[in-house]
């Protein structure tokens, strides 16, 4: 679910998600809108980005765009802080009905740091940590798994990534992998893809993060957010044969 405008980057920036199978019925189409884009510069050496977002406020997505019933009956929901009341809302049904949910906290403001509160795993950056919060990242990440459901994750890009219970009583470091950086961009996104998918699995803490890390990592080999998006056979044989750095 989410939304789009009506011009010709709207069935290109869908057509990757329907071509995998997913299901678009869901997302809203604004006339006269302009689809979301973004002017990524991307270092020649490791692949690191700097990320120039230009957003229409006309595309944007309410909690009366949003679908009960498929909230309720869902496996598991991720939501970002891009439109926070219909997130907030979407979190609050879904916890209710006993669906995990996972966020995506890659904006600030008032409306997302409410959102800690509503989701089973706030995942939030060090850059973004660092950015909102005095002291370090590891301060941020106790503060923030504090208010959570279950648990707080911290990314750390190559370094990998640190979870902490909201009791406070387990902390768990999970380190990156080695692969040859091309372009970082979209990485984040995968780890929250994997991470959503090894829950899923039934995989423990430490498993859920080592293939988030994992997928993260073979996501950077290719340019593009979508360039590198590594299938289950490429997940499972990174974490077979490399031992984490």
């Amino acid at each position: 679910m989410g939304a789009v405008g009506d011009d010709p980057a709207a069935a290109a920036a869908l057509a990757p998600l329907q071509r995998a199978g997913v299901d678009c019925s869901g997302v809203k189409r604004v006339a006269g809108g302009r689809t979301r884009r973004a002017l990524i510069l991307v270092e020649p050496a490791g692949g690191e980005r700097e990320v120039r977002p230009e957003r229409d406020p006309r595309v944007s997505f309410s909690r009366d765009d949003l679908d009960r019933a498929r909230l309720e009956s869902a496996r598991a929901l991720l939501v970002d802080s891009e439109d926070p009341e219909a997130a907030s809302w979407a979190a609050e049904l879904a916890g209710a009905s006993g669906v995990p949910v996972v966020l995506d906290a890659g904006q600030s403001g008032e409306g997302c740091f409410e959102l800690f509160s509503k989701v089973d795993f706030p995942i939030v950056s060090a850059e973004f940590a660092e950015c909102f919060w005095d002291g370090s990242a590891r301060e941020a990440l106790r503060e923030i798994a504090s208010h959570a459901r279950c648990m707080a994750v911290l990314t750390l890009g190559a370094s990998g990534a640190i979870a902490q219970a909201r009791d406070g009583n387990r902390v768990i470091e999970s380190p990156g992998f080695r692969v040859a950086a091309l372009d970082t961009t979209g990485a984040g996104d995968v780890f929250h893809a994997a991470f959503i998918w090894g829950l899923l699995e039934g995989l423990s803490v430490e498993a859920v993060l080592r293939a988030a890390n994992a997928a993260a990592a073979l996501s950077c080999r290719a340019l593009g957010a979508q360039g590198g998006l590594p299938d289950r056979e490429a997940l499972e044989a990174l974490l077979e044969t490399q031992a984490t750095s």
